[in-house]
């Protein structure tokens, strides 16, 4: 198993592991012209864990000049507990500190148990009082 750069041509592979990833919800933005401004906008920050040629796992990363982001971390079930979230995320926070940037954000939703429990024991802190609003435009 290795891990490399995403890249457009991992997206049919990705949207097909995110729908499958009990948890993970998509919307518009993950559409394929969403997904292809996120990755320009935002080079050499989002990883894909590949075996056999095959996408096992994605990490979703960028940042507004701030703060970083991390979306969609996704691993195939079978390929979980061997690392694969962990290596595709550190790569994602050294991307970020090249950039300048020292903190990073990320979402999960409150019953994802997997997501939650996954992030809790990986060392990030759950922060409380913090409400999201969205509104579409």
């Amino acid at each position: 198993m290795h891990i490399r750069e995403m890249t457009m041509n991992d997206y049919e592979a990705a949207i097909g592991l995110w729908r499958a990833t009990e948890g993970l919800v998509l919307s518009e933005a993950d559409s394929e012209r969403s997904m292809e401004l996120f990755l320009r906008r935002n080079p050499g920050l989002s990883f894909v864990g590949v075996e056999d040629e095959a996408v096992i796992g994605t990490a979703l990363c960028g940042h507004d000049g701030r703060r970083g982001f991390l979306y969609h971390v996704a691993v195939r079930a079978e390929y979980r507990g061997r690392g694969v979230a962990k290596r595709m995320v550190e790569r994602c926070l050294d991307g970020l500190r090249e950039a300048g940037i020292s903190k990073c954000h990320l979402f999960a939703l409150e019953g994802n148990e997997i997501g939650n429990r996954y992030w809790a024991g990986s060392g990030w802190e759950r922060r409380n009082g913090i409400l999201l609003y969205s509104r579409d435009v």
